[in-house]
């Protein structure tokens, strides 16, 4: 997920066109460990905002991995092409259950309200969160709820050339 430096993953308006303004790493081949994300992930879970705003862009950009939206709203009647997506609504423990019974373990969230409920569902393990140069000032806040505490590792930390940083968290297990 991608954060501004106060904390907004999009602008007041629910948009991400200030992404689109920041410098490109140095290296055109770096995509910041997004590829080896995404082949890594058995499914891609998000909200139906987020769906809406990737419509947009154009091209489906997730190729054959399955996309589930959570919505209570129908689903479009046109998808784009190629795209594996269905849509459904539930507990994100209920979801878990389903996802993990159909072979998939390794999930990826997308969207603030998605990741806000597995958080607070305890449902998330690993963060990665990359931390854009940019002050918004005002915005849609990535932990806008109040979540149970928690405490979490940094696994690891990576600068890159056009001034993102991204970390990596895994949640701490408990002592007890």
């Amino acid at each position: 997920m991608a954060t501004s430096l106060d904390g907004f993953i999009a602008d007041e308006n629910g948009g991400i066109d200030w992404l689109n303004e920041l410098p490109p790493p140095d290296d055109p081949k770096e995509d910041m460990g997004y590829g080896a994300l995404i082949q890594s992930i058995d499914r891609l879970v998000m909200g139906r905002k987020t769906f809406n705003q990737v419509l947009s862009f154009g091209s489906w950009p997730y190729g054959e991995t399955p996309v589930t939206v959570l919505s209570h709203q129908p689903p479009p009647h046109i998808l784009p092409d190629g795209a594996k997506v269905d849509f459904t609504r539930g507990s994100p423990e209920d979801l878990i259950g389903q996802f993990k019974s159909a072979g998939d373990m390794h999930i990826y969230l997308d969207g603030g309200n998605v990741v806000q409920q597995f958080l607070a569902a305890g449902c998330i393990d690993d963060i990665i969160l990359t931390q854009v140069p940019v002050l918004l000032g005002k915005g849609i806040s990535l932990f806008k709820e109040e979540l149970p505490e928690n405490m979490w590792i940094v696994k690891n930390v990576t600068n890159y050339s056009n001034g993102f940083i991204q970390t990596h968290l895994i949640k701490k297990e408990s002592d007890s």
